[in-house]
């Protein structure tokens, strides 16, 4: 039972680094479809205001 316990302990901090990871690339991914988002909407809005 001990050795089952040291194996999870040494492999936390690699899964917690990936679980990290992946959060903070998730939260860029996000943010930037929805920058793109906004940009397209201001973008058609000056585009309707122009007439074109």
């Amino acid at each position: 039972m001990n050795d089952l316990w040291g194996a999870l302990a040494a492999l936390f901090p690699t899964i917690a680094v990936g679980l990290l990871f992946w959060f903070i690339m998730r939260a860029i991914v996000r943010s930037d479809k929805t920058e793109r988002k906004v940009l397209a909407r201001i973008e058609a809005e000056e585009r309707s205001k122009r007439g074109l």
